[in-house]
């Protein structure tokens, strides 16, 4: 149509890159474009062409929060430069820090000083206490072992022989009665003596009431003696239920009244010319007897023993 058509061209290039050899580790690129030139019919410019020329703008930089991967850089190249990356910066803030208990040292106030100084102070009391407590029980389980294989200590025996009962009437309102246990205790030890003392107890009830109470005399048994002796107990005014009184009644009847015994003893045992420390000895009795008057005769009889050798400890 009588004008001139124009070629626009262009390019990206780096213009750092070398010819030859590997490129230098760079991201700067220009654009390079050539206007077109005029037609050699009609000199002048084609309009479309140029407002196709305007309509190239240069490229957009990345933003810096990192280096654009060169394709023709080595990776020894890329590690050197990802080392410089600045590092990142920690937020402000709260953060929790767990610590373990062991590793917490209780430092304490100055007021409490003098508080935490005292209490160290009752610490270390309570140990020696507790340890010079525990010295003396190893000694003495030392020493028990011992005399028990020197000596061989055993159980002394009892039994009730004989049971008189008098001033038990039953048609009364309340009864005194009064009670003369026989009783033989016999020591089977040949080198172990025993102190009866003072301060025992001695108590006969039936069905859970208790009738009368009295004492242990107090006496030495030889090793291998076997003695015999009588405890003396007293009622005074004890007044029966209706159902003790038939359930007496009905067993007088039957001619088998049961009674229970309990007997509570303090004793020493001595081993040669060593002397324990007092040992409470409890004796339990079942006895069935005939009937409720002097002339009763036991027919069933039971009696067990039981030891605590260590009172203050409940043993």
């Amino acid at each position: 149509d009588g004008s001139l058509r124009f070629e626009n061209t262009c390019s990206l290039r780096n213009p750092r890159r070398g010819g030859g050899g590997s490129p230098p580790p760079s991201t700067d690129l220009s654009l390079s474009c050539s206007l077109p030139k005029p037609s050699p019919t009609t000199g002048t410019l084609d309009l479309e062409t140029v407002m196709m020329a305007d309509r190239v703008h240069p490229v957009q930089p990345e933003p810096a929060t990192g280096l654009i991967p060169d394709p023709w850089e080595s990776p020894r190249s890329s590690a050197s430069s990802q080392s410089i990356l600045p590092k990142p910066v920690r937020q402000p803030g709260s953060y929790v820090i767990q610590v373990p208990r062991d590793l917490v040292l209780r430092v304490p106030r100055e007021g409490n000083a003098s508080r935490a100084k005292a209490y160290a102070r009752r610490r270390g009391c309570c140990f020696l206490v507790f340890a010079w407590l525990g010295a003396l029980l190893f000694l003495l389980a030392v020493v028990a072992d011992i005399l028990y294989l020197v000596f061989r200590p055993r159980v002394p025996q009892y039994s009730i022989d004989a049971l008189s009962i008098a001033s038990f009437n039953l048609c009364a309102a309340s009864v005194s009665p009064a009670f003369d246990a026989t009783v033989r205790a016999e020591n089977p030890n040949k080198k172990v003596g025993i102190f009866y003392g003072d301060g025992s107890d001695v108590t006969v009830a039936s069905d859970g009431v208790t009738l009368c109470t009295g004492a242990w005399p107090a006496f030495y048994q030889s090793p291998g003696n076997v003695t015999v002796f009588v405890a003396a107990l007293k009622g005074s005014a004890i007044r029966l239920s209706s159902a003790a009184r038939q359930a007496l009644v009905t067993a007088e009847t039957q001619r088998q009244v049961p009674l229970e015994i309990d007997v509570k003893v303090p004793v020493r045992i001595k081993f040669g010319a060593v002397t324990s420390w007092t040992i409470t000895v409890k004796l339990k009795c079942d006895v069935t007897v005939t009937g409720l008057t002097e002339n009763a005769k036991i027919v069933f009889k039971n009696c067990r023993v039981k030891v605590k050798l260590f009172k203050f400890l409940g043993l």
